[in-house]
């Protein structure tokens, strides 16, 4: 299946809980790939890491996978000297994605913020952003992904921006997540009860979080945001709250059976769509299959 628009996406959820995988970032750099480079580019040059985490999350029992185009917008990649790569990246890493898994599963194209305010409050021009988003959504689309997922989201108005580009493209099915605190405020400011609502009216396949906390912390907002939207609420988060080593890495403390077990009860919430963000592997997402395959036989 490719290229799902809205109606297509929100049938997914009809037969239950969907499975999405677990963390990239994290797994890459266990694999060995240097903090602070582009991690797309590190990709290219090392595909079958890829390949085999995404393969072993398709095993664990992952319906979605998401291609790790995550910062491959040409604003991001322009602060590494990268920004004529942006076609060879989302042309190329789904290639990656889809060979790791398949076409029994699904392959989202990831998209995320460039991590700068627009202007007035901040230094980027609304049209540049625009643009960046409508470039990187084109390539992704061309690549063959089923969607796209916009994740880490920090402030309420890119989202809005970027679903206005990607519009302007195509209408493949879109899905915003935000990274919040445990109260639902965003990094930048706002409450992402009142930013899930505003992205459904502009046309979001599914909202929610990710990244952000553990489980444990997201029990409130998954909840609030379940009585707040009509589309499917997605929960996407961290192996518990990091502690930094004394060599600046951050350990994650809550394994698979704990991380589980408070994903069952946003499931119990609401949630639709689960999976792991930081610090989450291939067993944690066997772990979140397991709650779930537990719940339908109830």
């Amino acid at each position: 299946m490719n290229d799902m628009n809205r109606d297509d996406f929100q049938k997914l959820t009809g037969k239950g809980p969907v499975l999405l995988d677990g963390a990239m970032g994290s797994n890459l750099i266990l694999a060995g790939m240097p903090r602070g480079i582009c991690s797309e580019a590190w990709i290219l040059e090392h595909p079958q890491v890829v390949e085999t985490l995404q393969r072993a999350y398709r095993e664990a029992g992952s319906q979605v996978v998401y291609a790790p185009t995550f910062t491959a917008n040409r604003i991001s990649l322009a602060d590494m000297g990268l920004a004529d790569e942006v076609k060879r990246f989302n042309l190329e890493i789904p290639k990656i994605s889809r060979r790791a898994v398949g076409t029994d599963i699904l392959v989202a194209g990831d998209m995320t913020t460039c991590g700068k305010m627009m202007e007035p409050r901040g230094v980027i021009r609304q049209d540049d952003l625009f643009d960046a988003y409508a470039e990187q959504a084109r390539y992704l689309v061309e690549a063959g992904v089923d969607f796209i997922i916009a994740e880490t989201l920090i402030y309420e108005e890119e989202a809005l921006v970027l679903l206005d580009a990607i519009a302007s493209v195509s209408d493949i099915a879109v899905c915003c997540t935000f990274t919040v605190e445990g109260d639902g405020t965003m990094p930048f400011g706002g409450n992402v009860i009142d930013a899930v609502a505003n992205v459904e009216a502009m046309g979001a396949a599914a909202a929610g979080i990710n990244c952000s906390m553990g489980p444990d912390q997201a029990l409130a907002v998954v909840t609030n945001m379940k009585e707040r939207l009509s589309i499917p609420v997605i929960a996407k988060l961290n192996a518990g709250m990091p502690e930094i080593n004394d060599r600046g890495e951050a350990i994650y403390s809550m394994g698979p059976e704990a991380f589980s077990e408070y994903m069952g009860k946003l499931l119990d919430a609401g949630a639709d769509l689960i999976g792991g963000c930081c610090g989450t592997t291939p067993a944690y997402i066997a772990a979140l299959h397991d709650v779930i395959e537990e719940r339908k036989k109830r």
